[in-house]
């Protein structure tokens, strides 16, 4: 399934990614009132005008390692600058990487994070779920977390 990306932008003029099945797909969501700014959390979202995007799929190779390229431009060999499509397609793909290296705790993410920040427990990769308080909660005790979308965690995909 290839995705559409449109970049978004919400009333208070924050911009931002979102991924649909479709046009239609983001229409309905947007009418439904399903879509939200994922800093202010605004309701009011519009579609702003956006270049085509390319979605890495399977069946790609992947990308050279980072010590490879580094060698590579220690030398000055190696590939030209990737186009943006290419970096994305990149980033998606260590976004994936990432996730299937974390331990999935579902919706105790945010009591594992602070035990581990507090030194309760040892530090590890985790990812789950937290609400919007939660988030907030976390972030002004200074425990860094990162939003990443559903459809880039593999565990929803077995």
């Amino acid at each position: 399934m290839s995705l559409k990306v449109f970049d978004l932008q919400c009333e208070s003029g924050h911009v931002f990614e979102g991924w649909f099945a479709s046009t239609e797909a983001y229409e309905t969501q947007r009418d439904g009132g399903l879509l939200s700014c994922p800093f202010c959390e605004s309701k009011q979202v519009s579609k702003m005008l956006s270049a085509p995007r390319l979605n890495m799929g399977k069946g790609r190779e992947p990308a050279a390692s980072s010590s490879q390229a580094a060698s590579e431009a220690q030398s000055g060999e190696g590939a030209p600058t990737p186009t943006p499509a290419q970096m994305q397609a990149q980033v998606l793909q260590f976004m994936r990487h990432m996730l299937r290296n974390t331990d999935n705790v579902g919706d105790r993410f945010a009591q594992e994070a602070r035990r581990m920040h507090e030194g309760e427990i040892e530090q590890r990769a985790i990812r789950g779920t937290a609400t919007r308080e939660e988030r907030a909660e976390l972030l002004e005790e200074g425990i860094a977390v990162v939003p990443v979308p559903d459809f880039l965690d593999d565990d929803r995909l077995q």
